[in-house]
């Protein structure tokens, strides 16, 4: 499909007149926001995770579980119906009552009384995260046109690095002033209040507003069909799967690099937690900009400079993944930390932009679902279980060190693979984004 950008002209589109300028800004700051609050409650189990295997006696296996699978799994299968729901309904009411959802559960964490109860808190987190994603890619891409789409989609994944950056400030300090339980109520609590904010201010857009008049004549499509004519680009098949890799190990370090600093360089959380937050908020921050940013302006070059930005942001960190988990100096490894968290960020505006722009607007939150299912459930899902499972295995050997060397492998090898995916999704771009627009 042609994106609108490429074969009509801005001066053609008629913009809704209620969503001036100003309020664009707005709605944008506020989606941030709820990301923002999305990851807080998402990522604050990472720093938590080493006073809870003290408490509940469990191995790294079951903890790679409880960051990854239990969270994923519905995430995941949830957030396909959602989709549909949102390509048809009020988006901003479903991002509203998902953001109730997410915080209500991540309140219910901190008064889990097993494993087995924090195992189903979290299930419940990831319910309601399964609501936030689709239906906010989809209303940015009708609140800004395809010209300006990836920088937009990266501002908003600036909820990412910001929220995980808080989640590991406050969880850190909470718990070393208090106990984990306390630090999941109070990140929680703001939830409802925000719920209440997106509820009422935030405004539904026309949908497909910057899209060719031919694309927003196009009739409903169904799961199956979405799946078919996304499957048919070769484009999005090879950028599902590097973004998933990629996923792979980002989800499965961030779920273990707090512990990782704490066993091997005998940090206690708080300091992590203030270290992570800093280089969260400030090279997080950039590098996540950065990549939508860069994207925008190198593809009015060549639009596959959409692949080659986080193709080329991946292969530069993988010198500083390396020796970082082979550093023996703790400031030495924070500080290799900074700039691989500059790259690493880079892939996620480019992705998601691409994935809107290769489809019509009838089928957009369904594609974002279809993209965030394949890097959820592979990345999300099985990245902490992956590193989880090799921490343990390795453990007979190198012992306490096993989690450094169970990361070191998971984030080369991972990070060299998806390069490979995002180089051949560039080569098939071009003609992916020319192709007719499907069938009704």
């Amino acid at each position: 499909m042609t994106s609108a950008a490429d074969s009509h002209p801005a001066s053609k589109v008629e913009p809704d007149p209620q969503l001036s300028p100003a309020y664009t800004r707005y709605a944008l700051g506020l989606l941030v926001v709820v990301y923002v609050f999305n990851f807080i409650d998402r990522s604050i189990l990472s720093i938590l995770l080493q006073p809870i295997k003290e408490e509940f006696q469990v191995s790294d296996t079951a903890l790679g579980f409880l960051s990854g699978i239990a969270f994923a799994a519905l995430y995941t299968i949830i957030g396909i119906p959602i989709a549909r729901w949102s390509d048809r309904g009020r988006r901003s009411s479903i991002i509203a009552l998902a953001v109730l959802v997410w915080s209500g559960m991540t309140v219910a964490t901190g008064f889990a009384a097993s494993f087995f109860h924090l195992v189903l808190a979290r299930i419940g987190v990831g319910i309601g995260e399964a609501g936030c994603s689709p239906p906010a890619h989809s209303l940015i891409s009708d609140y800004f046109p395809s010209s300006k789409r990836a920088t937009a989609l990266a501002i908003y994944s600036l909820g990412i690095p910001i929220g995980g950056g808080i989640g590991y400030l406050a969880g850190g300090w909470i718990e070393q002033y208090f106990d984990w339980r306390t630090a999941f109520i109070v990140v929680g609590l703001p939830g409802v209040l925000l719920a209440l904010i997106v509820r009422l201010t935030l405004k539904e857009p026309k949908r497909g507003q910057y899209d060719d008049p031919s694309a927003q004549a196009a009739q409903e499509r169904t799961v199956k069909q979405v799946l078919q004519f996304m499957n048919g680009l070769k484009s999005f098949r090879h950028m599902a799967l590097a973004a998933s890799l990629h996923a792979f190990y980002g989800y499965g370090a961030g779920a273990f690099l707090a512990a990782f600093f704490i066993r091997s360089h005998k940090m206690d959380a708080g300091e992590v937690g203030t270290w992570f937050a800093a280089i969260a908020c400030t090279a997080g921050v950039a590098g996540t900009f950065l990549g939508g940013y860069l994207a925008d302006r190198l593809s009015k070059r060549d639009r596959r400079w959409y692949m080659w930005v986080p193709a080329l942001g991946t292969v530069i960190s993988i010198p500083f993944s390396f020796f970082l988990y082979l550093s023996s100096d703790p400031y030495v490894a924070l500080a290799l930390y900074f700039p691989g968290s500059i790259l690493g960020g880079m892939y996620l505006g480019p992705t998601f932009a691409m994935t809107q722009t290769l489809v019509p607007a009838s089928m957009r939150a369904t594609a974002a679902a279809i993209l965030l299912f394949s890097i959820n459930m592979i990345g999300l899902g099985l990245g902490p279980q992956g590193v989880g499972i090799l921490s343990d295995l390795l453990a007979p050997t190198f012992g306490v060190e096993s989690l450094r060397y169970a990361l070191l492998f998971t984030v080369v090898s991972f990070a060299a693979w998806s390069v490979t995916h995002y180089i051949f999704a560039a080569r098939s771009l071009r003609s992916d984004l020319d192709s007719e627009v499907p069938p009704a």
